[in-house]
């Protein structure tokens, strides 16, 4: 449970901009609607509050990270000690000239589909791939999300984030380490701004693009259970899914979470309401095992484990 005297120093370093939970359940905050509680849940309201907010922590030496939308997240069932930072209320988009000649100002609390909306609103070309990523600009710049139509890396100029001291640190491409699904941002930071550069491309090009991507997506993979999308990184040279598909594993379920039948790669939540982190963790080691045996691949995971077990 949360330390009374932490939540009364985290709401005044907050000054009233944002919101602030305690004991809140991190199942309400991942697309998996998996996870116990975490202490303390703060919104800040504006990147000063946010670096009010660690700095305050680090002089506490209270833990505390950012999420997002929880798109790509597993929270353990003991839930997370310390201060989840949701940047829920940071999401500005707009033109604007930057560095580099980036043309498009993003806060990292922006969702992938706002972004998307608001480039092809402007005839603006580059990001179709976020047609078929979820989530937050923030996650997607630290794995460097992408489809085959592209990544975040293919458009990024600039990364601006708060370290845990609250000071803020800028990044221009070259130093942010992006690689296939990974970047080299630093974890203890947390990502508040990207500048893109995109070209001008006409609308109708890019919802065409993007629909064709969306129907693709749509055809193939599960959408009407709880998940976060593909659980494993696809090996270099062959697809996760074919793999696990192979060993005969789909549909196989522990408690309420399930091998998906739709897409192998997709380890889904079948039922919120009864469903354990730790349910998904041993489905993981499962399918881990099989492929291992089968193939002598052990995969990595694309899905984030954080927290404790019960």
């Amino acid at each position: 449970m949360a330390d009374p005297a932490i939540v009364a120093a985290i709401t005044e370093a907050m000054q009233g901009e944002g919101e602030i939970r305690v004991d809140e359940p991190m199942s309400r905050h991942t697309t998996l609607r998996l996870g116990g509680p975490v202490d303390l849940w703060v919104a800040p309201a504006s990147v000063e509050a946010l670096r009010r907010i660690r700095r305050r922590c680090f002089a506490l030496n209270v833990p505390n990270r950012a999420f997002g939308s929880g798109s790509n997240l597993l929270v353990r069932d003991g839930g997370i000690r310390g201060v989840a930072l949701s940047l829920k209320l940071l999401h500005d988009v707009q033109l604007a000239t930057g560095p580099e000649g980036a043309n498009v100002s993003i806060q990292a609390g922006a969702s992938t589909g706002k972004v998307l909306s608001f480039c092809t609103r402007n005839d603006l070309g580059g990001v179709e791939f976020l047609g078929g990523v979820p989530g937050t600009v923030g996650g997607g710049l630290i794995m460097n999300a992408g489809t085959y139509l592209g990544e975040f890396t293919n458009v990024t100029v600039e990364v601006q984030s708060v370290d845990a001291a609250g000071e803020l640190c800028t990044r221009p491409h070259a130093a942010c380490g992006f690689a296939y699904r990974s970047s080299a941002l630093p974890a203890e930071e947390v990502v508040t701004h990207a500048w893109l550069r995109l070209s001008s491309r006409p609308r109708a090009e890019i919802d065409q693009v993007v629909r064709e991507l969306r129907d693709r997506r749509k055809a193939r993979e599960p959408h009407t259970v709880a998940n976060s999308g593909s659980t494993f990184k696809n090996p270099p040279g062959d697809f996760a899914g074919r793999l696990i598909e192979a060993t005969g594993l789909k549909g196989r379920r522990v408690g309420a979470v399930e091998v998906s039948p739709v897409h192998a790669n997709w380890l889904v939540n079948t039922d919120p309401s009864t469903a354990r982190a730790t349910d998904l963790l041993q489905l993981i080691e499962i399918v881990r095992d099989a492929v291992v045996q089968q193939f002598g691949i052990r995969l990595e995971l694309e899905v984030k484990i954080v927290g404790e077990d019960a």
